[in-house]
């Protein structure tokens, strides 16, 4: 048999689950995927799948493409026209400015000397006061499907309770840190840093 020099895993190939791009190739891809969506939002596009819309408002038909993410929000992001999804956009990005509140809240009691169980309740309680604010700009239809999803999952149509979080999390430490964090799936799908 003859000798074949192994590769180390440096030389190898990095292989991404489908799905995952680089930023490098999403850096070369951003022109050409804005190209396309000013020649579709102005008619110009014949492109197959996508269709520039006759209405005021326009939108991009990917129906022959269904949403492959788990997360059913994400799905209903990208089904959105080009409006809705900046008018989401500013929603959640109204929403990051609230969870950075929580930071300074967080400080705030620990240079109180309160103790993590106290704090983790607040910052609970603060989430999900977020989130009613948040959902406040959003359609009613679309307010109700996000409290039914809560209600059968937690019970609360805002979310999870502080002990159903430290059941979950088993620490609160945990529980703080967790209440600070957003749904990196949904951020990324708006274009937004996932906060931490």
């Amino acid at each position: 048999m003859p000798y074949q020099r192994r590769t180390t895993s440096s030389e190898r190939p990095t292989e991404r689950p489908i799905g995952h791009t680089s930023p490098a190739t999403l850096s070369r891809l951003l022109p050409v995927l804005l190209a396309t969506l000013l020649a579709v939002l102005s008619g110009c596009s014949s492109s197959p799948g996508v269709k520039a819309s006759p209405h005021a408002t326009p939108s991009v038909s990917v129906s022959a493409t269904p949403c492959t993410s788990t997360e059913p929000l994400v799905c209903k992001i990208r089904a959105m026209s080009p409006k809705e999804r900046e008018k989401a956009r500013e929603t959640r990005v109204q929403y990051h400015r609230l969870l950075d509140r929580m930071h300074d809240t967080v400080d705030a009691m620990r240079a109180q000397g309160k103790s993590d169980e106290d704090i983790a309740r607040k910052v609970v309680d603060m989430r999900n006061q977020a989130k009613d604010i948040t959902r406040s700009g959003m359609s009613p239809k679309d307010v109700k499907a996000l409290e039914e999803r809560n209600i059968k999952k937690y019970g609360n149509p805002l979310g999870p309770t502080a002990d159903q979080q430290f059941a979950r999390y088993g620490s609160w430490a945990e529980v703080i840190e967790a209440a600070m964090r957003s749904n990196p799936a949904i951020d990324r799908e708006l274009g937004l840093k996932p906060h931490q």
